[in-house]
């Protein structure tokens, strides 16, 4: 009796095994089986995918830098998404790159120096501010009553106010040859008695400065010298806010169909206007 029983214990226990040995998955390997070629080929092609995908570190905080802080000069704390796409790519110190880079840092520092700086206008005032904004970079101004146009030295000194003076009411400027961008034109604001305003060969000065320029509160300008730049007959339209305009200068009115059709336009609504090309003012004075 227990020896039947014991048969049928065992033949129980058999199938339970097979059963138990079925219901294991097939593609777990032993740990005798030994890897296929084709299984270790994937798995090196998945590291090496996951390896060439992580991020990039930015120069000067990868510990194996060389000079980990002297490098922090072209770390960039903006991590926006051009950041991380430049990132991507290979680093190249070829010189014409480096040329390119240091000229994008140098505007960017620029283009920061040019803001505008409330705590300068409340001491100076509109007028003042106006005009040191304008002589620190090679430009010149002409005041009311005063035929002369103040220029700075070589040295970058000028003889002009250092706090606010009703006398100095900015009559003319001029931005003749200057890197001047659209931040710093705020500067250019709210002067009621400005007449001249010159921008001859800027050639950072676009539409979009001349919309601002346009905004800028000159009820009294009469002479708008725009020769040189990049103005194009997109941006003339905005010249509507200056009703006292008497005289544009462009390179050439008649350079396009578009650019003498609307020099014609400006004409017909501002009355007083009259455009010329910069021949006409330039080489005869």
């Amino acid at each position: 009796m227990l020896h039947g029983n014991s048969r049928r214990l065992m033949s129980l226990l058999g199938r339970q095994g097979r059963r138990l040995a079925s219901a294991q998955p097939t593609n777990v390997p032993q740990p005798n089986e030994e890897v296929s070629h084709t299984v270790r080929r994937i798995r090196e092609e998945l590291a090496s995918d996951k390896q060439r995908l992580k991020w990039r570190t930015p120069i000067g905080d990868r510990p194996e830098d060389w000079g980990n802080s002297k490098l922090k000069l072209f770390s960039n704390s903006e991590q926006n998404s051009d950041f991380i796409v430049m990132m991507q790519r290979p680093i190249d110190l070829s010189p014409k790159n480096m040329k390119q880079w240091w000229a994008n840092r140098q505007e960017k520092i620029e283009r920061h120096m040019q803001q505008f700086i409330p705590e300068r206008h409340k001491i100076l005032g509109a007028e003042l501010a106006a005009s040191h904004f304008i002589l620190y970079r090679g430009g010149a101004a002409r005041f009311v009553n005063d035929p002369r146009w103040h220029r700075a030295t070589e040295d970058g000194e000028f003889s002009l106010p250092n706090k606010f003076h009703p006398g100095y009411k900015v009559e003319a400027l001029r931005c003749d040859n200057m890197v001047l961008y659209y931040e710093g034109l705020e500067n250019l604001r709210c002067l009621d008695q400005l007449k001249f305003l010159s921008f001859h060969n800027v050639k950072t000065f676009d539409d979009w400065c001349l919309d601002r320029v346009s905004g800028g509160e000159f009820p009294r300008l009469e002479v708008l010298d725009l020769s040189g730049t990049a103005v194009t007959t997109d941006g003339l339209s905005c010249l509507y806010r200056l009703p006292q305009l008497k005289l544009l200068i462009l390179d050439d009115p008649k350079q396009t169909l578009e650019m003498e059709l609307a020099a014609a336009m400006l004409e017909v609504a501002l009355s007083p206007l009259k455009v010329v090309g910069a021949d006409a003012i330039h080489h005869h004075g």
